[in-house]
């Protein structure tokens, strides 16, 4: 489906189980049917933030703010879904809802995706440690995966400015309980900790008021695996098309270690790029157009006509 950039693009609520925890996901797109679309999107959330201020900000005047509805326009049918412990899902559990445990959520949510879509293999972004829960998931279902797309990835941690300033302060974290406190100090520091005015204040405001109307605290797992457990996967257990993205200031993922990474990727369909004055949360920056053109050019790639090396089971 097509629509002009001032038409409202609605939304429906989903709600899967994973065993006791119920997960809530949200879609846009497909009103034309599924055989009309050019693919299915799954976003998946950083550690500090639920799904829909993520990918479906909505600011007047700002078309580009949601980027659900940027690729609902594209012709894509989109999904995001809500980690254990944030925004709608439950929270119940006595758990720290660490990388595994995402890579769980996503298992859950996919197959009510699949369910939906019939059975069509997905287009996968996520995002800092939703990276990670990403890129684990493609390594646990690659059936699942056609294609995915790491943003503010990190790998073993090293040369990680950010990381090393937070592993600093993870034993108060940890004395404070399975969750960590969040407020709107804390969010725009996400957008000057690493390179001040990278960030669209616009976004940066509204994205501070979606995360703090669903969640005044966040669990503590991701930050204790990406200070203390990398690497969690290794490159050679995603056998799908992937693309790596780096913004230039990101203080989590380092250059170098992103590189060796991405040299060891068995898929020969494998892409990097660096995005210029981009920081750490790419869909909130100046800059988020970069980002957006890449990510479009990589989920609308044709496939080789000449298929070169032998595909990858």
């Amino acid at each position: 489906m097509t629509t002009t950039l001032d038409q409202p693009i609605a939304g429906t609520e989903h709600w899967t189980q994973k065993g006791e925890v119920r997960l809530f996901l949200w879609r846009k797109g497909a009103e034309q049917g599924i055989e009309a679309t050019r693919g299915t999107i799954l976003f998946v959330h950083g550690s500090s933030m639920a799904s829909q201020p993520t990918f479906d900000l909505q600011v007047p005047g700002i078309p580009d703010a949601s980027a659900m509805d940027v690729f609902v326009r594209q012709g894509y049918d989109c999904w995001c879904v809500d980690m254990e412990g944030y925004g709608r899902s439950s929270k119940h559990r006595a758990i720290t809802c660490d990388i595994a445990n995402g890579a769980d959520d996503l298992e859950a949510a996919s197959s009510h995706i699949l369910s939906h879509n019939g059975g069509r293999k997905l287009l996968v972004y996520g995002i800092s440690s939703g990276a990670l829960r990403a890129a684990l998931f493609a390594a646990r279902h690659p059936e699942r995966v056609a294609r995915l797309v790491l943003d503010a990835f990190v790998w073993t941690g090293e040369g990680s400015p950010t990381l090393a300033e937070r592993k600093k302060k993870l034993p108060g974290y940890i004395a404070g309980g399975l969750r960590r406190p969040i407020d709107r100090d804390f969010v725009r520091s996400i957008f000057t900790r690493d390179h001040p005015g990278t960030g669209d204040e616009r976004l940066v405001e509204a994205f501070a008021d979606a995360i703090l109307s669903l969640d005044d605290s966040v669990p503590i797992g991701t930050y204790i695996d990406m200070c203390n457990h990398l690497p969690v996967l290794q490159p050679e257990q995603i056998r799908c098309p992937t693309l790596i993205l780096r913004g230039e200031y990101d203080g989590i993922a380092g250059l170098p270690d992103l590189l060796a990474f991405f040299a060891k990727l068995p898929h020969p369909d494998k892409q990097f790029a660096v995005m210029q004055g981009i920081s750490h949360a790419s869909l909130q920056q100046k800059n988020r157009a970069i980002m957006l053109h890449l990510l479009a050019a990589f989920f609308a790639q044709p496939a080789p006509l000449y298929p070169g090396s032998a595909p990858i089971a």
